[in-house]
């Protein structure tokens, strides 16, 4: 199995932007407005998936997560605060000591790494839950590079994975309308061939061993300027869940 599915060109755009992490209107503007929503089905399904209440204090305590392509820590801080042992990893290195700086300032104890998902693999490192947002549509190789990541599952594990569909209405709402006219992210940002379609993903999950059991589409509401879950519009930007059978 070709180990490397990391491509230079895109770590080099998430190089170029890793001191604006944490800046609410900075260019990673869309994430902060899409992690609530993101936030919402994460905890969730892990909830649902462990039996965990998520009104209790620290509800995923005893969970081991990876978030992998952390960038400067959105899911890995709000995983953290939740209980969770969270390790995040990134492959471009100027995102770790932004993450690790933030979550030292907020009091948090995240383990951050500077690597791939295949590094992790090889080094036999095993988590109850893998996040895997806004990636798989960056690698060089899908395929390959979710089969890396069903290695890092237990048994009975979890994982999330979220990217973008492929058709022309992805292509003017997330090239045209966030990149253009918006310019919400940076031109060149996304490349809408990489973008992969709700079942090439199924297939792909179950290729690498994975077993999806579900599937929602992120949306976009310009008049509330907010995004919420959709069981039906998978148009844009969706998210799965997948486990790794026992």
């Amino acid at each position: 199995m070709n180990l490397n599915t990391i491509d230079p060109k895109e770590i080099a755009k998430f190089e170029a932007m890793a001191a604006e992490w944490w800046d609410p209107q900075g260019k990673f503007k869309p994430l902060h407005m899409l992690n609530p929503c993101r936030l919402d089905y994460i905890t969730t399904q892990i909830a649902a998936e462990f039996g965990r209440d998520l009104t209790g204090p620290a509800p995923f305590k005893g969970l081991r997560l990876l978030d992998i392509g952390c960038g400067g820590g959105l899911l890995s801080e709000p995983m953290a605060r939740l209980g969770a042992t969270v390790i995040g990893a990134d492959a471009a290195a100027r995102n770790i000591p932004v993450a690790r700086l933030h979550a030292e300032q907020m009091g948090l104890e995240i383990d951050y790494r500077h690597c791939a998902a295949e590094d992790l693999a090889r080094e036999g490192e095993v988590f109850d839950v893998v996040l895997n947002m806004e990636v798989v549509e960056h690698v060089a190789d899908p395929q390959e590079y979710l089969t890396a990541c069903q290695t890092l599952l237990k048994s009975g594990g979890l994982m999330i994975c979220s990217t973008l569909n492929r058709n022309p209405k992805s292509f003017v709402m997330g090239i045209i309308g966030a990149e253009w006219v918006m310019r919400w992210l940076p031109k060149g940002t996304h490349d809408w061939s990489k973008f992969i379609t709700p079942d090439e993903l199924f297939l792909m999950l179950e290729k690498a061993g994975l077993k999806p059991v579900d599937r929602k589409g992120m949306v976009f509401n310009p008049i509330k300027w907010s995004w919420s879950l959709s069981d039906r519009d998978l148009s844009v930007n969706y998210v799965t869940a997948s486990v790794k059978p026992a």
